[in-house]
């Protein structure tokens, strides 16, 4: 048995996205998926539900890490802005390093470093092309920053020691 998707209403979309805020924050975040899907399909330009789906995948990664941050990625290149296309891939990187960190296991120290050093970098670059008053990326930059203090574990792992050695 096959099953179609019934699609919203135009005048419904600001609705559906505030209910998918609601399921993100009650850590449904498949259920907000959905709704952002639903509102795309309805509004392919809507930004905020490109936003929100993204956001709905990274919290996903700690239960399907490959599907989901490849997905990510896949919506992240139709981000038309250039500030959120380098500010969310920093969110994406610093999520998969989280990920790395709560899964825990041999290496995941050194692999949650790389993710969320690659995090800074995104962090850094949006920095310089953030519009006045807009210090999210300083934020998440030291909210990264402070993560890797408080785990002693978050270290380059052995080869990015000695490339960076090599320098």
């Amino acid at each position: 048995m096959e099953f179609e998707l019934k699609p919203i209403s135009a005048d419904a979309a600001d609705a559906a996205l505030e209910r998918a805020k609601q399921y993100r924050l009650l850590n449904e975040p498949a259920a907000a998926e959905s709704i952002c899907l639903d509102v795309l399909k309805t509004d392919p330009k809507n930004n905020e539900a490109r936003v929100h789906l993204l956001l709905a995948l990274t919290d996903q990664f700690q239960t399907s890490l490959t599907e989901t941050f490849n997905a990510a990625m896949e919506l992240l290149a139709d981000f038309d802005d250039d500030y959120n296309k380098i500010y969310y891939e920093g969110v994406i990187a610093e999520r998969r390093g989280k990920a790395h960190l709560r899964r825990g296991g041999s290496g995941s120290g050194s692999v949650a470093y790389e993710w969320l050093r690659n995090a800074m970098d995104c962090y850094e670059k949006a920095e310089k092309i953030r519009q006045s008053g807009n210090d999210e990326s300083l934020l998440r930059w030291n909210s990264c920053v402070r993560l890797i203090d408080r785990y002693s574990d978050l270290k380059p792992g052995v080869e990015s020691t000695e490339e960076q050695m090599l320098e």
